[in-house]
This record gives structure tokens, C-alpha cells and sequence, in this order.
């Protein structure tokens, strides 16, 4: 097949959450696949456009109406030496080029309109048809709506793709954005309408032939209001397609990790215990104990479930642990994590920041992994800790609630420990439960570890499910 992807990140390009994870790794099980030839369209940020490690040749250039306005629209391309997966940039400097942010620019509904039909031009200029045409997130969810209404004659058996990574995030803008932006035929108008206001997101569930996300508990709870911030009487309209993620085990694979102390695998884990002394001594945590370090790489949101880490803090203190955690968010949390440190030395280790090769270092010297969400779409941090031989701690929501099943005592079965209500004490009750085992029974533990290490999380399977769908939306099921 041919499948044009669209995304406005994929690493290591551009990344500031799962998205860009995704988006490197999900085109690049797809170009595996025989038969396929696979492009995804990025936009030309600034800091892609300043990275000497991106090479890239430019490969067309016109101008492009956009409502009212003649805007510039470059098209360049990824050097690579893969035939099977072209990356193309598109290149503006209103836009992209000259501006240090990814989002959060007053102007993001117009600058992601732009990319949107950018991408249908730079498709046509390059005259390449795509038999799956397939947009993720609210960034990319006008490009349907370009197809739909100015390319359909030009590639009429395209078939589209919407796929939902988060759905609190829909591409909101004033009702004048239509006429004044948008520029495309008033049929449209009321696709694109919601509660009075431009809902790009919802344009793209109504237009696309299928809509999927990321995980098949978020596809059902996305019918539901509480989940679905308020798209679910669209979504319940919707043929809605939940497949979960994986994870780019190339990347993320504690056998060749240079971020590492050692390197171990499945078969030898004694290179995580090399790893759990070196976390211990690089974070200032006490190293005369066998406590069990649990850890956190994380937003510090409350969607994360800080608010529950923060509520048993003390509590969680007067059990034997270590408690590791890394990220960035709400001010309100960085203080309350900062200050329960500073009150437990030796016990607690924060530090605020985005740095991937100590968030592997991470996964790979703790024992167990935090993740009390109160929702998750799907969720890579668990996939990654469980390749790493990290026992999960998570609620069952989401995607947490495909990839961990409980561990049963009696049987062995189960790949971690999970709570049902978001509450605090039973976020605490599930940490007691792994704890027990830890200190009860480390064979036992140990074979978990061991277990988790050895499950499949790489993105072969979902690439074949994709294929699947791609497969009954062109051909009808075989």
C-alpha cells in the first residue's frame, strides 16, 4: 500500500509526549512490511530546520491559498538512504520556521490549518496517491476536510484514517475561523461546528472513513462523557477502532541502552541490580538498604495522578522504600514533590526535568513504576518499565488496563499491580500489595520481573492490526 502519515511531531525530529514515540515508530514498522511505501509529512520547525544532525534536500516549492491569503509552502525532504519510508518536512517560516515553540502560539488553529492543507498540495505536487491517508491528532485533523473538498477528484480512492492519541486536546477556534481561515465550501460548515465554535477534531471523526486511538479500553471509554470531554455523542457515531500502542524496542532496549550502567536482558538480570546501586548513588538516595526503589518519569498533571502521590506522601513514607521521580508540570506539584524530598533525604529523589537517558537509567534501576492516572489514552511509560524488568503499579484505566493485567498471587499470572477507583488509599493499598511480594517473596518477584521482560511490547503487532484495517477499508474483509 500506499499510506501518507501527518503528524506535527515525530522523533527524534520534534517530541513533547507520546506522539512524537508513536510517530517515530509507527511508520517505520509499517515501511517493514512488504509491499509498502510509507511518507509522513512534518512541519519544519525551527528546531528541526536548526539541527545539523537533520539533513535534508528540498524538493518543490509553490504558493498556496489559504482563505484569503497567498502563503509560501516548502517541501523538503528527509536524505535517507530507505526507499520505503520517506519523511518530508513542510516548510514555512510564519508558521514554523522562525518561531522556538512546537504549540501554545495564539495562532495554532490557523498554523495547523495551514500544515493540514499544505500537506494535501505538497501530496498532489509530488503526485503521490495514497491509497490510506492517515492523520493524527487535532493538528493534523483538517487535512480530511482539504481531501474531502478540493482533492477527492485528484486521489478519489483514498481512504482516511483519524486517529485520536488525546481527546482533551481538539482544535477549538471562533465560528469566523471557517470563512476567515478555513476557506473551504460551506457544506462543510456544519462538520466542523460544534456548540457554535470551530471543533477541528470533530471535523475529522465526521469526515474520516474510520476513527481510531490508541489503546481498545480508551476506544470504549471515549463513548462516555467523563472520558470524552465532550465528543462522546460524536464518537458514539463514529466506526471508532481501538489498537494499542507499542513501543520502538529498538530504541528502548536495556541489551544496548548506552544510558546504562550495564547492560542485561531477559536471560541475565544481574545487570539491573548494577543499575538500581548506580540510580541510588547518582540520585543521593541512602544505598545501606534492600528497600525497593519505586519510580516516576513523568508531566506533573493532575491526569497523572500526582495529586494521589502527593495525598499519601507521608503515608507512603513509613513503609520501607525508595521513591524516585522525574518530569516537569504544575507548579503545585513540583513544590509538594520538591518539599517531600527535602523532608526525606536519602528516601526521595525529584528532579525537574526532561532528560531521556536518565529517564532510562530510570526504568532501569527501579523495581517498580508508578502510574495512577486518572486517565491514559494508552501509555508508553509502563511498556518501556516492563521491558525493563520494572514491575507497574497503575490504575485500571485506558491503555494501562489492555497492557497490565493484575497479578495473581496463586497462580503467577498478571503483569503488575492495579487499582480500580481513582483513590488515593487504594493507589496506596496496590503499592502494599507489590510491596508484600517484593519483601515476601522475591523468587516470586523476580519471576514477574523476568516475565514482563520477555512480553512482546514492539510495534509488530500493532503494525499488523493497522494493516488489518487498512486492508477492510480498501477491500471489505477477506
Amino acid at each position: 500500500m500506499r499510506i501518507a502519515m501527518v503528524a506535527s511531531e515525530a522523533a527524534p525530529f520534534v517530541k513533547t509526549g507520546g506522539l512524537g514515540d508513536v510517530m517515530q515508530a509507527l511508520p517505520n514498522a509499517l515501511s517493514k512490511l512488504k509491499g509498502n511505501e510509507i511518507c509522513l509529512f512534518l512541519p519544519y520547525y525551527k528546531r528541526i530546520k536548526e539541527n545539523p544532525a537533520v539533513e535534508t534536500e528540498q524538493v518543490g516549492s509553490f504558493s498556496m491559498e489559504l482563505a484569503w491569503r497567498e502563503s509560501y509552502v516548502g517541501i523538503l525532504r528527509l536524505k535517507s538512504r530507505r526507499k520505503k519510508l520517506q519523511v518530508y518536512f513542510i516548510d514555512n517560516d510564519y508558521y514554523f520556521g522562525a518561531r522556538s515553540t512546537v504549540y501554545g502560539d495564539f495562532d495554532d488553529g490557523e498554523r495547523f490549518a495551514y500544515f493540514s492543507k499544505a500537506v494535501m498540495a505538497a501530496l498532489y505536487f509530488l503526485d503521490f496517491k495514497p491509497d490510506i491517508l492517515h492523520c493524527h491528532d487535532w493538528q493534523a485533523a483538517m487535512t480530511p476536510a482539504y481531501l474531502r473538498a478540493l482533492y477527492h477528484d485528484w486521489c478519489p480512492q483514498t481512504k482516511l484514517v483519524f486517529t485520536i492519541h488525546n481527546v482533551e486536546y481538539q482544535g477549538w477556534a471562533d465560528a469566523s475561523f471557517f470563512d476567515n481561515i478555513l476557506g473551504l465550501p460551506d457544506e462543510y460548515r456544519a462538520s466542523l461546528t460544534f456548540d457554535g465554535a470551530i471543533n477541528m477534531m470533530k471535523g475529522a471523526i465526521e469526515l474520516s472513513d474510520i476513527v481510531t486511538t490508541v489503546s481498545k479500553s480508551y476506544a470504549e471509554e471515549l463513548r462516555y462523557p467523563y472520558y470524552a470531554h465532550r465528543l462522546d455523542g460524536v464518537l458514539r457515531n463514529a466506526w471508532l477502532w481501538g489498537i494499542t500502542n507499542g513501543i520502538d524496542t529498538d530504541v528502548f532496549d536495556p541489551e544496548t541502552d548506552c544510558a546504562l550502567s550495564a547492560n542485561y536482558s531477559a536471560a541475565d538480570m544481574s545487570g539491573k541490580w548494577v543499575n538500581k546501586r548506580a540510580l541510588r548513588e547518582e540520585m543521593g538516595l541512602s544505598t545501606d538498604t534492600d528497600a525497593p526503589i519505586l519510580g516516576m518519569v513523568t508531566r506533573l498533571a493532575g491526569h497523572k495522578g500526582i495529586d494521589l502521590l502527593c495525598y499519601i506522601g507521608q503515608r507512603l513514607m513509613e513503609r520501607e522504600i525508595q521513591l524516585v521521580i522525574v518530569g516537569t508540570g504544575e507548579k503545585q506539584y513540583e513544590y509538594a514533590l520538591s518539599a517531600l524530598a527535602r523532608q526525606y533525604p536519602g528516601r526521595i529523589a525529584v528532579r525537574l526535568c526532561f532528560d531521556p537517558a536518565l529517564a532510562s537509567r530510570v526504568y532501569a534501576g527501579c523495581d517498580m513504576y508508578l502510574m495512577p492516572s486518572k486517565s491514559e489514552p494508552c501509555g508508553l511509560s509502563q511498556l518501556i518499565a516492563m521491558h525493563y524488568g520494572t514491575v507497574p503499579i497503575v490504575a485500571s484505566t485506558g491503555g494501562l488496563r489492555d497492557t497490565v493485567p493484575p497479578y495473581n498471587p496463586e497462580t503467577g499470572e498478571g503483569r503488575g499491580f492495579t487499582f480500580q477507583s481513582y483513590n488515593a488509599d487504594d493507589f496506596l493499598g496496590a503499592i502494599d500489595r507489590a510491596a508484600g511480594l517484593y519483601y515476601g517473596d522475591r523468587d516470586a518477584w523476580n519471576r514477574l520481573a523476568r516475565h514482563d521482560m520477555e512480553c512482546d511490547f514492539s510495534w509488530q503487532v500493532p503494525a499488523n492490526e493497522y494493516m488489518q484495517l487498512y486492508s477492510e477499508l480498501l477491500y471489505g474483509k477477506q
